[in-house]
């Protein structure tokens, strides 16, 4: 069976498109067959390419690769399909491999590469009257927080049908252990290893001696009230936020389905967290 590759990058990133070029080049050395967005057929003038849809690319390809940062290879992840990121922005955790590294995709060709199955979080914005209005899937986090006004709100949070606290605070993040080194990691909650399936809560900003990040069995419900007077927000993996109207909740638990990410590099998770900090710190 030959293998169908479906190229996502993100346009807009400085280096994508050099990047994306030269993964096409390494790609058609190696004889293997790959799509790229119609859209995108007046960047890619030499590229031995088809042209299809997005829907048709996910539909038939067997691996996605995903040229930009973590939130381009995060979101190319939630299709469903093994995911390669290659790294065309900054730190980007969520990488399996950097621009120069491009040689060793001849292990998709051989099969020389692991997958690594990450938790995700659903996260269900509730009407009063218990209706689910939308539905999102997260690989990172959740954010439940406040929009344009600068003012704090008092979002209530229970756990498992009980009352857990409530924060007085600019929101709530709730996170997987992939997204730990996320938003998580700047509000001052803890870095967790991926392989340890939980979730974690950490209010932001929150007007308290004593509030701290907290971390739940991956089982755990979560719902989630702001008081009413406060516009607020949900908004997952760093996209848009959705407003959630007054008298509406959001209900945060782990989602059915999980991200799966190619590995070709034997790195473990803290080697990977303290090379990429590292650069943080130059």
């Amino acid at each position: 069976m030959i293998m169908k590759i479906a190229l996502l990058p993100n346009l807009t990133r400085k280096n994508a498109l050099q990047v994306s070029r030269n993964v096409c080049a390494e790609l058609e050395k190696l004889g293997m067959d790959y799509c790229i967005k119609r859209d995108y057929k007046g960047n890619f003038p030499s590229a031995k390419a088809e042209f299809i849809t997005v829907d048709e690319m996910v539909d038939r390809c067997d691996i996605i690769i995903a040229v930009g940062g973590d939130g381009t290879i995060i979101h190319a992840a939630k299709f469903g399909k093994p995911t390669l990121g290659i790294n065309a922005g900054r730190i980007a955790f969520m990488a399996g491999l950097e621009p120069t590294e491009l040689e060793m995709l001849a292990n998709l060709k051989n099969g020389s590469y692991e997958l690594d199955r990450r938790m995700m979080l659903k996260a269900e914005i509730v009407s009063p009257n218990g209706d689910v209005l939308s539905t999102h899937h997260c690989v990172n986090d959740a954010v439940i927080a406040r929009g344009l006004q600068i003012k704090m709100d008092d979002f209530i949070v229970e756990h498992n049908g009980k009352f857990l606290n409530k924060y007085t605070a600019d929101g709530i993040i709730f996170s997987t252990p992939t997204g730990s080194t996320a938003y998580n990691l700047s509000a001052g909650g803890p870095v967790v290893d991926p392989q340890i399936e939980s979730i974690l809560l950490t209010p932001i900003c929150t007007h308290s001696l004593f509030s701290r990040a907290l971390i739940f069995k991956p089982d755990s419900q979560f719902v989630l009230h702001g008081k009413g007077d406060v516009e607020i927000g949900l908004s997952c993996d760093g996209e848009d936020a959705i407003p959630i109207e007054s008298g509406c909740s959001v209900r945060i638990q782990k989602a059915d389905m999980c991200g799966e990410f190619i590995r070709i590099k034997n790195e473990t998770f803290l080697e990977i967290l303290n090379s990429k900090l590292e650069q943080r710190r130059l």
